[in-house]
């Protein structure tokens, strides 16, 4: 039988890779389900962009994900019901009309809700 902490990581690496299809598929409505309401992305420039900012700007093109290949993952369950995923992901993405692919570090901040992980923010930085 699976420890809590083996099961609950099991279940946010499953979240977080719905998460990140849901960027590769340009599916906002799927990605607004995975994110809190005050759920924050802080762009590698820094620029800390509110969760409807976001998704509009997924809506309207301005952040198109081509692909997201995940390099490692590490993850780190907390007893409050909290939990840190960390993916080191390569990113092909279109960002303001710009191709490119950014070797990127994804840290994700979780918490339960409704006996659900749900994502708080997410911190992206270069690796």
């Amino acid at each position: 039988m699976p420890t809590p902490d083996a099961t609950a990581i099991a279940e946010l690496r499953e979240v977080h890779r719905a998460y990140l299809d849901a960027m590769v598929e340009g599916d906002t409505a799927a990605l607004g389900d995975l994110l809190a309401e005050d759920f924050t992305l802080t762009h590698m420039t820094g620029y800390v962009q509110p969760k409807a900012e976001w998704l509009a700007q997924m809506g309207q093109g301005r952040f198109v994900y081509h692909s997201i290949r995940e390099e490692d993952t590490a993850c780190d369950v907390g007893d409050d019901g909290t939990a840190r995923l960390t993916v080191r992901t390569v990113t092909d993405a279109t960002v303001y009309g710009t191709r490119a692919g950014w070797r990127l570090r994804l840290a994700t901040d979780y918490a339960r809700h409704d006996d659900a992980w749900v994502a708080q923010r997410t911190v992206a930085t270069t690796w």
